[in-house]
């Protein structure tokens, strides 16, 4: 099973986005690219939709808002935090996990989630904490998508920490930059794979 989570909240204010979301996903799922679309309010109502799925989740998608290190619905941020044993979402979590397939991707089609330090922490934790795949873009992201990255479990991100960084450092950005054709590792919203050579082989 293949699926698309959106932000469902994105309506009226943070771009109101919500609309392209939910018309996009469900030109996804007409092409065959997912089997399953899920607009949400909530991380909770995310977690659970996915642990109810009937089937092994081969296939997550993300669509909403992103910074540096994390995702967002509405005004909850979820993060490397998340995965702490004391995190509320954790036995969400943990059930989630019982839900992947062998070798499943999780792709955050968000803006900068992958960018920074703090974005490959939590890459590479979530991708070790799911036993799958991770994905997701250290650029500002659009039409075109930019900075697009995977990791596997057990595998250390060889991207540079400050890709994707427009204004202030990686270790304290301020801005980050737009999503362009020539900018690195660039799909646009009409592609539907992350190119296998796009993952991390590691650094050593």
């Amino acid at each position: 099973m293949r699926v698309i989570v959106y932000d469902r909240t994105c309506v009226r204010t943070r771009g109101h986005l919500t609309p392209f979301w939910a018309s996009g996903s469900m030109l996804y799922r007409g092409l065959g690219r997912i089997d399953a679309t899920h607009g949400v309010s909530s991380w909770d109502e995310a977690f659970a939709w996915l642990a109810a799925r009937p089937t092994p989740i081969t296939e997550v998608q993300y669509w909403g808002h992103g910074t540096w290190g994390g995702a967002w619905i509405a005004a909850e941020r979820f993060d490397a935090d998340a995965l702490s044993p004391a995190s509320r979402w954790r036995a969400p979590l943990d059930a989630v996990r019982e839900r992947l397939a062998p070798d499943a991707l999780v792709w955050f089609r968000t803006c900068e989630t992958l960018g920074t330090p703090r974005g490959i922490d939590f890459g590479e934790r979530l991708a070790d904490f799911l036993a799958a795949r991770v994905a997701g873009h250290t650029y500002v992201i659009g039409f075109h998508q930019s900075g697009l990255h995977g990791l596997a479990p057990g595998i250390r991100a060889d991207w540079a920490p400050d890709e994707g960084v427009a204004e202030g450092t990686a270790e304290a950005p301020t801005r980050a930059k737009s999503s362009r054709p020539w900018a690195p590792r660039t799909i646009t919203c009409l592609h539907g794979q992350v190119p296998a050579a796009w993952f991390s082989r590691g650094l050593g």
